[in-house]
């Protein structure tokens, strides 16, 4: 969507300026007057500009913040204090300095007459999607304090289900990490030692100790250069994934894996249920809700499939029926769909598919990593066993034939 900047005017004469995403300049202009009468300039960003910059993507604000923040602006406008004081006092509590700044120009912008949703879509390129229109929904609706609260929720939510992922991911990761510096110190100091030992010796080697041999010096000659080329490769194909083809591609080949694939469709299930929710809940139209869900979800094949659907929405078919030819989303989600459209109760049923995803994605999870550690542990006392025949058969021989 192209991005326009802007300069306009209040009926006073004050002058204000910013950006806005539109799809042509007649729906440009109409945003702008939402927030002042005379537009004095508007001007195309090349998209090369307009995007946002790669450091952004190291700088987004966290689950648990948004979730924090989110209590602290329904408790506050409970309380019935001034949109504008609100924003200060939340501001003043975050202990998140990206949001703190964030709303401090926010309030700013609330002062000079923007609205809350408004300041929070120009400002907030590093919030997520889900939180800008869940909040725009419960603006126009005149609720904001419940659409503060659902976030609240949502995001207190999203935050323990990252904390849990981390925390599990965090032992075999450190397995590994030690088994790789292992096997390095092995490779290039331990061996080397034995092998002068037997050189001295005159000893005749075996294969395997001839291919440990081998191995060694490829690795104290080259390890550093592998180790280099390994990080540039991995770097690139970060950059590549960012991209949309090669977003597209690792996508599919991230689902097309054994155990992980599984694993990954059913947490796009329950990303796509749990967004879905919200924004229904929000009093956000279905159309808008099925964008806003597309590009909550992680995998970007799935992320399509969902935005697929629009096209068949707008004909005036079901949601659970435009989905129906799905390759990558679960089936059991497009049939609750469609059973919850039918019943008139969407907005539960995709509730209650939410938990049972995340439930899901948890035991299976649990279930991938109980098979990871052994898997591990095997293939170290394999190389232990290959590295103590290597070096022991050697020695036999020496022995037999003093």
């Amino acid at each position: 969507m192209p991005t326009y900047k802007y300069e306009g005017a209040y009926a006073g004469g004050e002058r204000v300026s910013g950006v806005v995403e539109a799809a042509s300049r007649q729906e440009a202009v109409a945003q702008i007057r939402q927030t002042c009468e005379v537009v004095l300039s508007l001007k195309e960003i090349p998209k090369s500009f307009a995007q946002r910059p790669a450091a952004a993507v190291f700088q987004r604000i966290s689950p648990k913040s948004l979730a924090f923040t989110c209590q602290q602006f329904a408790i506050v406008l409970k309380a019935g204090l001034p949109l504008v004081q609100t924003v200060d006092l939340v501001a003043g509590q975050s202990e998140d300095k990206a949001l703190q700044r964030l709303l401090r120009q926010v309030s700013e912008d609330v002062s000079n007459g923007w609205s809350l949703s408004y300041s929070f879509d120009q400002r907030g390129g590093r919030l997520p999607v889900t939180f800008r229109e869940t909040i725009r929904a419960g603006e126009e609706s005149g609720d904001l304090v419940s659409a503060f609260d659902r976030m609240a929720k949502y995001y207190d939510r999203t935050a323990k289900t990252h904390a849990k992922a981390i925390s599990t991911m965090t032992y075999p990761a450190f397995v590994i990490l030690v088994a790789i510096v292992v096997v390095y110190v092995i490779m290039d100091k331990a061996v080397p030692a034995f092998i002068n030992t037997f050189d001295d010796l005159g000893a005749e080697l075996p294969p395997i100790t001839v291919g440990l041999i081998a191995v060694s010096n490829f690795t104290t000659r080259y390890g550093k250069y592998v180790a280099a080329g390994i990080l540039a490769l991995i770097a690139a194909l970060w950059l590549y994934s960012r991209t949309e083809k090669g977003g597209l591609l690792f996508s599919r080949l991230r689902l097309s894996l054994p155990v992980l694939g599984e694993i990954g469709r059913m947490a796009g299930a329950s990303q796509f249920a749990h967004t879905m929710s919200a924004m229904l809940a929000a009093g956000v139209p279905i159309l808008q809700a099925i964008a806003v869900s597309s590009r909550a979800m992680s995998s970007l094949v799935m992320a399509q499939e969902v935005l697929d659907t629009v096209a068949g929405v707008e004909a005036g078919r079901g949601l659970g029926d435009s989905m129906a030819n799905s390759r990558e989303l679960p089936q059991m989600l497009i049939q609750m769909t469609a059973v919850g459209e039918s019943a008139g109760a969407l907005e539960s049923t995709l509730e209650v598919l939410a938990e049972y995803y995340d439930n899901e994605v948890d035991v299976r999870t649990e279930r991938a990593l109980s098979l990871l550690e052994p898997i591990i542990i095997c293939c170290l006392a394999v190389f232990v066993v290959l590295i103590l025949f290597a070096v022991y058969v050697p020695m036999f021989n020496i022995y037999n034939t003093i």
